[in-house]
């Protein structure tokens, strides 16, 4: 019997968090798009995207190479490039570094300094502040070390803009708001592989009862900032249609785990709601935004 074997690029794309990755260059897209009443410029669109994309895959590779230990004891990790032996952490840090590097110069030479500075702090943060301090050390690692995983869309506005704008950070504290619930589902799913790994979670620090109050609560709290959007005008009716049709899904489900007394079903729903959530919200930003653009066009 033959063994298939797993191409080396296979193992470096899986290396990135492709998935996640994707995510990021998405709402990248979404901060660039909004920050052009017309077209962007090309250079900036596909050199931001690449930098951004990056400097992201970079920091999910140098992840994997600080949590392998941790990797192979969680069945959700296991399989993870590190954790099954596919690759050796020096050649994992070594790719890392390499497309970080890159990324981060392919922002300062083609788009522009402050990008190219926010995306660095951005990637130390994670990898560096989260990955190897916050989420060993506290059960508000989730919350304390958001602030990396909700800059793509503030990068992208910059990347067009060259400032920080108020629309950007507010697109900034959607993702920021957004990610405990996100990833606290998940973690109440996975609580005791964490628990055997000696990683502080919320669930296995406080319990599922107090987790799931805690994620009912920046649920609330996610619906009412993402009204601010269209309260400072910077978006219409689509979009507000949109995020209270979200929002009103969003708490469905933080409301049914929050009841429910076996969560663990409840919860890896919410999780896979709250990927279709942010990533539908998005592009109802989009979407009014065009809209708006087209109708002002049309009026004139």
């Amino acid at each position: 019997m033959t063994t298939l074997t797993i191409p080396a690029w296979s193992r470096y794309y899986n290396l990135t968090k492709p998935k996640v990755v994707f995510l990021i260059v998405f709402t990248a897209m979404v901060g660039m798009l909004l920050a052009a009443d017309g077209a962007v410029p090309l250079d900036i669109f596909v050199f931001g995207l690449l930098g951004i994309g990056l400097a992201a895959a970079s920091g999910a590779a140098i992840n994997h190479v600080v949590d392998e230990h941790i990797d192979r004891i969680m069945e959700r990790t296991k399989n993870r490039p590190l954790a099954s032996g596919d690759l050796s952490q020096k050649a994992a840090l070594f790719f890392a570094l390499s497309i970080g590097a890159l990324g981060i110069l392919m922002l300062m030479l083609f788009v522009n300094l402050l990008t190219a500075i926010l995306t660095f702090f951005s990637l130390v943060g994670y990898a560096l502040i989260y990955t190897m301090y916050l989420k060993r050390a506290t059960p508000q690692n989730i919350v304390l070390g958001g602030a990396a995983g909700a800059a793509p869309p503030l990068l992208g506005w910059t990347a067009v803009t060259g400032q920080v704008e108020t629309e950007a950070l507010l697109l900034f504290l959607i993702i920021f708001i957004w990610t405990p619930p996100h990833f606290w589902a998940l973690a109440i799913r996975r609580r005791e592989e964490y628990a055997k790994a000696g990683i502080p979670m919320l669930p296995v620090t406080h319990g599922v009862d107090f987790t799931k109050i805690q994620i009912l609560l920046y649920t609330i709290l996610l619906f009412v900032v993402t009204l601010m959007p269209f309260v400072i005008q910077m978006s219409g009716l689509i979009y507000l249609a949109g995020a209270i049709s979200l929002g009103v899904g969003f708490l469905y489900y933080a409301i049914k785990l929050y009841r429910h007394k076996e969560p663990n079903v409840i919860a890896m729903k919410t999780f896979g709601y709250s990927i279709f959530y942010l990533s539908l919200l998005f592009a109802f930003l989009l979407v009014d935004h065009y809209a708006r653009i087209f109708i002002r066009g049309y009026l004139l």
